[in-house]
């Protein structure tokens, strides 16, 4: 018997926020421009040309030239040879775990419950300020990746302090984000009950930072794993079918039902390819359900939180699943490719958007926010590249990625994060992290065949191990 699980954020507050003027513009020219015609609501490649960005928005598209009327205060800034992108949107995401990299390379989807989730020791071994840091580190992670957009869920929130944490980290770090705490019960773990949560979020609907704050908005997370259908719940109450963006996150074993609700109110799920198929829950049904998908990466501490990586992941099992039921269920070749580069790139730009209800990102558009993120074509993967989209989605790396833009404000430029204090934010967050770190290596964890935690009924079983050494051994 497989369990559900579904991690919901609900988009909830703060939406009704007003554009801060900025009072600057400056003009990429020589580019190559990925931008997205609105009528045909397909990608147009624009070659040899210029983008202009005022103050928070694309103020114009130049194909093949470079415009001689701006104002004397716009900075020109030559990206010959380079692609302009929009901004990578991540619909799933918990970005306070940044302290435990590296700790959970063998992990699985039970330990991780017990070892390092919202119900595990870190609820009392976290401090606020270890929350800060590590949110900081992990939101300036994401920017460097070329991530512009993330719908955090945030379970890290522990107390009204580590909630607190969380945000003011979230606020400093220039990353547009859709911040949705959890409302969790942790009453029997630190006596922070879900009334006190309640009441904690209801503060941050008037909380000012927040009022007409156009990069940071409000949200809702909630967890649960179970048996019945979460989006047939959520219908029966109403929830789908609103104005407010509802993401339904991992969506492993959505059903038919699911899946045509979710189409019924355009509501969409995030699927975190790297994480399904790290920690065992895997894409059951998920194939189904790509014209309402978008990607995330959950958990940065495992794996890299690059969003370029996720959608070539993604997009090559999702090519693999196709070409399978060709092979061994028709028993015939293939002879055209299931899924196309532009598809992938899709979800992690446009999809994304519409998973937020927010036309104006994961877009270059005139009028739409000025996200973007600049390649530079001549790095060595990238060199004589034709197609921007397969050499973004196939060939790019981190590395590759020379400027960042967020709301019109470089994040990254020339190849270095633009936070202004990033030197003594590595080393506090080092102290931090290597505190928790030493921690964690001393707790000892009990035996995870019996379910301790009572986390769902799904009975716990152990897979079939895999040893690349001949001889005796398991590869541990």
């Amino acid at each position: 018997m497989f369990v559900q699980s579904t991690f919901l954020a609900l988009l909830v507050a703060c939406f009704a926020s007003s554009t801060i003027a900025q009072n600057s513009s400056f003009l990429f020219h020589g580019a190559t421009i990925i931008a997205f015609n609105e009528s045909s609501s397909k990608i147009s490649v624009l070659r040899n040309s210029s983008l202009l960005v005022r103050n928070d928005r694309v103020a114009g598209l130049f194909e093949n030239s470079v415009p001689s009327d701006l104002p004397k205060s716009t900075e020109y800034v030559d990206i010959t040879g380079k692609m302009i992108s929009p901004g990578f949107i991540n619909t799933h995401h918990h970005l306070w775990q940044t302290a435990f990299k590296t700790l959970a390379s063998n992990t699985t989807l039970a330990e991780y419950v017990q070892r390092y989730g919202e119900f595990s020791p870190a609820v009392n071994a976290f401090e606020p300020n270890d929350i800060y840091l590590g949110q900081l580190a992990g939101s300036l992670e994401l920017l460097h990746a070329g991530t512009t957009t993330v719908l955090d869920h945030a379970h890290g929130d522990f107390s009204n302090e580590a909630l607190d944490a969380a945000l003011n980290a979230t606020l400093d770090s220039g990353i547009r984000t859709f911040f949705a705490p959890a409302i969790h019960d942790l009453s029997l773990i630190n006596g922070y009950s879900i009334e006190d949560q309640k009441a904690k979020l209801l503060s941050l609907v008037n909380d000012t930072r927040l009022q007409n704050n156009d990069v940071v908005s409000l949200g809702l997370a909630y967890d649960r794993f179970a048996q019945a259908s979460e989006e047939e719940l959520l219908e029966r109450y109403g929830a789908l079918n609103t104005s407010t963006p509802v993401v339904l996150s991992h969506a492993s074993f959505i059903s038919a039902i699911d899946m045509q609700l979710l189409r019924e109110t355009k509501q969409y799920i995030s699927t975190t390819p790297e994480s399904e198929f790290h920690y065992g829950h895997l894409h059951s049904q998920v194939r189904h359900i790509q014209d309402q998908a978008s990607l995330g990466v959950d958990t940065h501490f495992t794996f890299s939180s690059d969003m370029v990586g996720q959608a070539r992941l993604w997009l090559q099992a999702l090519r693999a699943d196709s070409f399978r039921l060709t092979l061994e269920e028709d028993l015939e070749i293939p002879y055209t490719n299931p899924m196309s580069v532009e598809q992938a790139f899709l979800l992690i730009t446009r999809n994304g958007a519409l998973a937020l209800r927010r036309p104006d990102i994961g877009i270059i558009a005139v009028g739409a926010k000025a996200d973007l993120v600049v390649f530079d074509g001549s790095s060595p993967n990238l060199l004589g590249w034709d197609d921007p989209i397969a050499a973004v989605i196939l060939h790019s790396n981190v590395g590759d990625i020379s400027d960042v833009v967020v709301n019109g404000k470089f994040v990254k430029r020339d190849g270095k994060l633009a936070y202004s204090d990033y030197a003594a934010v590595r080393q506090d967050f080092l102290r931090s992290a290597k505190k928790i770190q030493n921690a964690w290596k001393e707790m000892e964890f009990g035996p995870l065949e019996s379910n301790p935690l009572g986390f769902g009924i799904t009975p716990y079983a152990q897979p079939r191990q895999i040893d690349v050494q001949a001889g005796p051994g398991t590869g541990y």
